[in-house]
């Protein structure tokens, strides 16, 4: 079979189960896990569906079913949403960036908050939206398919005339001679846009995501009012970001 055959076959099958692992994939089309693994990223890459953590979704899988599933790395991102929500207090103007973290993040929220609720990620604003008090504010823009957020001068021109409280940013990569960075230029201007609209910037970061870097700045160690980890308190690496001066929850 074809490269081209078999990559039209895997896009079939996404679209008609939605969801599909590789190893299903593999049987199926009598290839080995690693072709099917190139072939998913390849056709994400050209956004024909949505590479997950152990196979494949459509498009349309991820905007409407943006389930517990695609958060990998579930507990540490449970662990982190519960840490912020305790940040969080009725009345609040609070902005969210896009990311499973902060997916997590607003799936936890509590049921009874009342809050006025802007953020770029159609998840994240679908996921909203099972809350009956709180208000979603919807940031629109040239839609990014990957990360399913909008981004462009749109957002930025719109975060501008934002005044928040609290604003939940969501992290690429972060370490202590950097600070934090973005691997998209767009996405940390916008970044950087809701961190001016907002009285506190808290940063969510999972471990995978500390002492790396990536090409496009978002903010230094000293703009960070509050970084979330999913690190134990005994942690060397959570005393070295406490020991920069960076606040640690």
């Amino acid at each position: 079979m074809k490269k081209k055959e078999r990559q039209q076959k895997v896009i079939d099958e996404v679209s008609i189960n939605r969801k599909v692992t590789s190893s299903y994939l593999s049987e199926k089309l009598k290839v080995s896990e690693d072709t099917i693994r190139r072939d998913i990223k390849e056709l994400h890459d050209k956004g024909l569906l949505t590479k997950v953590h152990g196979g494949a979704i459509s498009t349309i899988q991820k905007l409407y079913h943006y389930n517990e599933d695609i958060i990998y790395n579930r507990e540490s991102k449970v662990r982190i949403a519960q840490k912020a929500i305790s940040l969080i207090e009725d009345g609040m103007v609070i902005i969210i960036s896009g990311g499973t973290t902060n997916l997590m993040l607003a799936k936890l929220l509590p049921k009874d908050l009342k809050a006025t609720i802007y953020t770029y990620s159609l998840p994240i604003a679908m996921q909203l939206t099972e809350h009956p008090l709180i208000e979603t504010i919807f940031i629109g823009g040239k839609i990014h398919r990957n990360s399913m957020v909008t981004i462009g001068i749109d957002v930025i021109q719109y975060l501008s005339n934002v005044r928040a409280n609290i604003c939940f940013v969501g992290v690429s990569a972060l370490n202590t001679e950097q600070g934090i960075t973005d691997e998209g230029y767009e996405v940390s201007l916008i970044k950087k846009a809701m961190m001016n609209a907002s009285d506190r910037s808290v940063f969510l970061a999972t471990t995978n995501k500390l002492n790396i870097r990536h090409s496009y700045d978002v903010c230094n160690l000293k703009e960070i009012d509050t970084l979330v980890t999913d690190l134990d308190d005994d942690c060397p690496t959570r005393s070295t970001f406490i020991n920069a001066g960076v606040t640690v929850l």
